[in-house]
């Protein structure tokens, strides 16, 4: 069960990192949308499990890969970002979510 603080500190990263993805993404993804769907800390709030969301991908296991090569830099930009609000910037894992095309393809089985 999380914490509260935990969820505070979940929300806070979330955000920060959508703002960070959303300028840093095309320098190394090109013209692809990624935003953060769910983010879950571990409870010492020394790691978070980051589910993103990757569109128009063709392949999104490749897009994920990049992101993963990038993560440095991306706790990088968190760390100047929450520098004020956090004591230790998380190591950042990051997970593909997958849930928007699994309801899509929900929906067009039962529009059979």
């Amino acid at each position: 069960m999380e914490t509260t603080r935990q969820k505070k500190v979940a929300r806070l990263i979330q955000k920060e990192l959508s703002i960070i993805l959303q300028k840093e993404a095309p320098g190394f993804l090109g013209n692809i949308m990624v935003s953060v769907t769910i983010v879950r800390m571990s409870p010492d709030l020394a790691n978070a499990n980051i589910f993103v969301s990757i569109f128009p991908a063709t392949n999104p296991a490749e897009a994920l890969k990049l992101i993963k090569e990038y993560s440095g830099l991306i706790r990088k930009r968190l760390g100047e970002s929450v520098r004020h609000q956090l004591r230790i910037v998380p190591i950042l894992e990051f997970f593909l979510d997958d849930s928007a095309a699994y309801a899509e393809e929900i929906e067009n089985l039962l529009k059979k």
